[in-house]
């Protein structure tokens, strides 16, 4: 079991920045893939971005194209945490954020469908004003 538990949410301006973190606890593995989704109110939840890892101490991180250049995830395995950095908000950006866990991984694994993901935290809230 892995239990997962996001914090960092919050109000904040158009343009401003936020800084998501998931802990994770459990029988968790550095070879995880580890993603944010998000689900903005009477929409599908879609994905945001995920770290997998290849070898070694080496990950690769991949975005949905709206978030490229805007969001970096970003992985701290020795604390088992996961961190999203979310800059230039928009109002469209408004959404619960969630963060989940695919275990049983390969490397390079690329994973960007919510039905793939074994695990998940409740979610944070992010509110963007305009």
């Amino acid at each position: 079991q892995v239990q997962l538990v996001e914090s960092g949410g919050g109000l904040v301006q158009t343009g401003g920045s936020l800084r998501l973190s998931c802990a994770a606890s459990g029988r968790t593995l550095s070879s995880d893939v580890m993603g944010w989704f998000r689900q903005a109110p009477g929409k599908e939840r879609e994905f945001v971005a995920a770290t997998a890892w290849i070898s070694g101490s080496t990950y690769y991180a991949y975005y949905a194209d709206s978030m490229k250049g805007r969001f970096t995830i970003s992985r701290d395995n020795a604390e088992k945490t996961l961190y999203l950095q979310m800059n230039t908000l928009k109002p469209e950006d408004t959404a619960v954020y969630y963060c989940a866990a695919r275990t049983n991984s390969s490397p390079r694994d690329k994973v960007t469908t919510s039905n793939e993901y074994d695990y998940w935290g409740q979610g944070t809230q992010v509110t963007v004003s305009s």
